[in-house]
């Protein structure tokens, strides 16, 4: 269905607009991209995603620490929220299997700590994108975007 996936494509670029309005680094938004494509497996956007990632300014050790920030004291306040929002709605609460609950709201409620509304907002949606586009790319069997590594 490609005029679907050009919807999809579509709201990738309504959700770019909003981060930058509400003043979400580049550098930030594809860290999660990255710890999100990490978490579902999805080849394809990781080959994507980590060198956008590189490119936006996310340093080596940021990206081969990812899959274990929380132990990891070199990520900033504004990046441990967006990791721990990113992981609670990729994986949901570990406990419960979902995504809704009081797990959720307090790191929501954190987030908005750290966060402005347009910011949270913002971020949530690019969540919300990534895992859209990991799922559709890991049914369709989409390969590595091996040209980022030439």
């Amino acid at each position: 269905h490609p005029e679907t996936y050009k919807a999809l494509a579509g709201v990738t670029r309504h959700v770019r607009r909003a981060e930058r309005a509400a003043g979400l680094s580049r550098a930030l938004t594809e860290l999660v991209n990255v710890r999100v494509s990490q978490l579902n497996g999805c080849p394809a956007c990781l080959s994507v995603h980590v060198p956008a990632a590189r490119r936006a300014g996310v340093s080596e050790l940021k990206l081969d620490l990812l899959p274990s920030w929380q132990d990891a004291e070199i990520y900033t306040e504004e990046e441990r929220i967006a990791l721990e929002l990113a992981e609670a709605l990729t994986i949901g609460h570990r406990t419960t299997g979902t995504i809704s609950g009081p797990g959720l709201v307090d790191i929501q409620n954190r987030a908005l700590r750290t966060l402005s509304e347009e910011q949270f907002t913002a971020l949530e949606w690019a969540i919300i994108t990534i895992n859209a586009f990991n799922r559709v790319s890991i049914a369709s069997g989409h390969p590595p975007h091996e040209a980022n590594y030439s």
